[in-house]
């Protein structure tokens, strides 16, 4: 499933690359649901564990878009990305809702990103949560490897009933790369949509490596969705191969599979998540579904 697209540089050709793919499949645009905007020195701590991350996986990861904020938002637009989002993460207490804040006032001032929430499990995330949704948030995030917990602690029984009722979407890095954590895989996951069962949920990474394991739940559950954030890619199969027989199931998930990348802090082209995709053989009609349709739609875009 590999491609031959490589680098760990921004090439010089990337926007050509992405117009030419759009236009190809007459897209008016990309929508991105996984990029990530956050707090300057926030981002450089993020910037800082991706430096590290090498030893823990024995595969540099070199951020190939560690650009200041608007020369980064500046760059989605050159791609042609019409929808993009601010996907941040607390990893303590006492944090969100200073995110919450920041990410408010960063889409007020980026009029194409979707303004982007995030919770922690600890007195008062009903309050904070219910007021980033009154305000207008349309996606949350969630990262249970960073923030160390448990989806189940009781502590956000209140944040998934609000978002289940408001009908908005957590995308949730749940999975075991690229380092399993205590809370991470489908297990946790399947207890909390057992007693949240309408909760919209964006999986991210498509369940990366428990991709057969998610999948599963997706049967079960009709709000469960994936992002495509680096599966597929050379990076990605090197470490966690997605398998050939799941194909099939991409095919008739296809409405609920929503194109995600991870900039900026990806080790490659941003085309290159494109060509993965495309290199998948699913065909144009679920391209233009995945690249553009299905987000907007679950968000509503004209």
């Amino acid at each position: 499933m590999s491609n031959q697209l490589s680098g760990a540089a921004a090439a010089p050709g990337t926007t050509g690359a992405v117009r030419a793919f759009r236009e190809r499949l007459g897209l008016p645009g990309l929508i991105d649901v996984h990029t990530h905007f956050m707090p300057e020195r926030v981002l450089a701590k993020v910037w800082d564990y991706f430096d590290a991350v090498g030893p823990l996986t024995g595969t540099r990861w070199p951020i190939t878009y560690r650009h200041e904020e608007q020369h980064r938002v500046a760059l989605l637009r050159e791609f042609g990305v019409r929808a993009f989002t601010a996907m941040l993460y607390p990893h303590k207490p006492a944090m969100a809702a200073w995110l919450n804040s920041w990410s408010a006032e960063f889409a007020a001032r980026t009029p194409d990103c979707l303004h982007t929430a995030t919770f922690f499990p600890e007195a008062g995330a009903g309050g904070y949560v219910r007021r980033a949704v009154e305000g207008g948030a349309r996606v949350f995030k969630a990262h249970l490897q960073v923030g160390a917990y448990d989806p189940n602690d009781e502590l956000l029984d209140p944040v998934w009933g609000l978002l289940a009722e408001a009908g908005v979407p957590t995308v949730i890095h749940c999975g075991s790369m690229p380092t399993p954590a205590k809370f991470t895989g489908p297990e946790p996951m399947a207890r909390l949509l057992a007693r949240h069962p309408r909760l919209p949920l964006v999986i991210a990474h498509m369940g990366m490596p428990e991709y057969t394991e998610f999948l599963d739940l997706a049967d079960r559950h009709p709000e469960v969705r994936f992002d495509t954030t680096m599966a597929f890619t050379d990076f990605s199969e090197r470490m966690s191969p997605f398998p050939d027989r799941e194909l099939g199931r991409l095919a008739a998930l296809g409405d609920r599979i929503l194109l995600g990348t991870d900039f900026p802090n990806i080790p490659y082209p941003y085309e290159h998540q494109l060509a993965a995709l495309e290199g998948l053989g699913l065909g144009d009609d679920w391209l233009r579904a995945v690249c553009h349709d299905n987000a907007a739609r679950l968000f509503d875009l004209p």
